[in-house]
């Protein structure tokens, strides 16, 4: 069998971190895959641009040291495996990675080598931005209202892959257990049913939400929403709302406030002699028709929040990061018909996932839409292209390089270099306003009425990224 053949550029250093900060020297070594399909032609794209963002914008003083390492089908046609531990190791040793989009070995059991990077390196948030770039087409009229940033749960949930196919005898042990020693009714049809284990842990939960907190007291955000299906999945969703406010209210408690706690000190702040008892019939509507518990339930609530008063009251609070949750399925309609009032947006694995490439849809598709894997607390990262290989476009120098351009701006603002991340988001404004761009967004224009437009090749449209930053 052919050695895997990573090797170590002569001129860089790793990066390292220490008390959860990182150092980044520079000439940092990154790995990278470039990836199946299209993945050879963006990332010649996308290379020049990134490397030339770097020397402009620090005269040469720092300079990526790349690195290739090996996965999916380059890395199976060379002897090394879909997945070699090489390239794993490289990862952890280096601790920042980008890669293009893989192809998921054909094949039963043979899971996604996306995931099964996430997994490995316990890469707990996927990190989402999505931002309109003024001049792409949309589907929606007011595309420049979406600038958000979503923080994924990335190892849990139906993701964790702990599943059962129907009628095998796994299914069966398990539905049968269900059935019989924990007195599950709800199975409609048992005896042909498919079985699946959502996790979804405290412990999963809360190091997610810290990580978006952390970031939106950090960038300064206004906002950051808890998505879940809790109405629903009382101990699962629901608990992980549960523990986002938890979070806030504890680690968090100086520089939050929840929605409620908002509309109870607006409340008292608006009228000074409201008792306690309006104030909590105000935030809840349906409080006259509640049980006399629950009544004192939301009184005491109000209580507990009025003692916030020393540090959130007189208006403080409109100053700090406001908590709030949203339903799964009203947030995709929400983000559409009110996208301005979503900042950070915190979910659970699945909801995730559809939930950025709704939002994604709005501003240009996932052609352009960038992403990353991170373990904040060890460093670990890993930025990535979010669209699939499209190999019927593979080396036709053709397709949009923006995704994986725009996964290396995200590397770079992970570690620090603000100055490169910002040139090319200005390049990227001025060359697509400018209306040179790739096939996807030129069949767009031009279908919506737009005049000038001129159709570039994938390393055309990088040529013009370099020219204007």
């Amino acid at each position: 069998m052919t050695r895997s053949c990573n090797s170590l550029p002569a001129d860089g250093e790793k990066i390292t971190i220490a008390n959860g900060v990182l150092t980044v020297p520079h000439n940092p070594v990154i790995p990278f895959i470039e990836g199946d399909g299209t993945g050879p032609d963006i990332w010649r794209a996308a290379v020049r641009v990134l490397d030339a963002a770097v020397a402009k914008a620090y005269s040469g003083k720092k300079k990526i040291a790349w690195m290739e390492v090996y996965a999916g089908e380059k890395s199976f046609n060379k002897g090394l495996g879909w997945l070699p531990e090489e390239t794993l190791a490289a990862f952890r040793e280096y601790l920042v990675g980008i890669k293009g989009p893989l192809t998921t070995p054909i094949g039963g059991g043979i899971r996604s080598l996306n995931v099964a990077l996430r997994q490995e390196l316990d890469l707990y948030v996927c990190l989402r931005p999505v931002r309109y770039i003024k001049g792409v087409p949309s589907p929606v009229k007011r595309p420049e209202l979406v600038d958000m940033v979503i923080f994924r749960e990335n190892t849990e949930d139906i993701y964790a892959g702990v599943e059962w196919q129907a009628e095998s005898p796994e299914a069966k042990k398990v539905i049968e257990f269900l059935c019989r020693e924990m007195g599950v009714t709800k199975i409609r049809f048992p005896e042909t049913s498919a079985i699946g284990i959502k996790p979804v842990s405290k412990e999963g939960s809360t190091r997610l939400m810290e990580a978006a907190i952390d970031y939106a007291l950090r960038v300064g955000r206004k906002s950051v929403t808890l998505v879940h299906k809790g109405n629903i999945m009382k101990f699962t969703e629901g608990a992980f709302k549960s523990w986002g406010y938890e979070l806030a209210a504890t680690r968090y408690r100086d520089r939050t406030v929840s929605q409620r706690e908002s509309w109870i000190i607006g409340n008292k702040e608006r009228q000074p002699d409201l008792t306690a008892e309006d104030n909590a019939r105000s935030i809840e509507p349906g409080y006259d028709n509640m049980t006399p518990a629950q009544r004192d339930a939301i009184v005491a609530e109000v209580v507990t929040t009025l003692a916030l008063w020393p540090t959130h009251g007189d208006g403080k609070w409109k100053k700090m990061l406001l908590i709030k949750d949203s339903i799964a399925d009203i947030t995709l309609q929400q983000t559409i018909t009110r996208a301005d009032e979503f900042d950070v947006l915190a979910t659970t694995n699945l909801n995730g996932d559809y939930l950025s490439d709704a939002i994604a849809a709005q501003v240009g598709g996932i052609g352009i839409a960038p992403g990353g894997n991170v373990n904040y607390r060890t460093g670990h990262a890993i930025f990535e292209a979010t669209h699939g290989t499209a190999p019927k476009y593979a080396n036709l120098d053709k397709v949009n390089p923006g995704s994986v351009i725009l996964s290396g701006v995200m590397m770079f603002d992970y570690f620090g270099w603000k100055e490169a991340a910002g040139l090319i988001n200005a390049s990227l404004d001025r060359t697509i306003g400018s209306r040179r761009v790739t096939y996807d967004f030129a069949r767009l224009m031009r279908a919506e009425g737009v005049e000038g437009v001129a159709e570039l090749k994938c390393s055309e449209f990088a040529d013009e990224l370099i020219a204007n930053l």
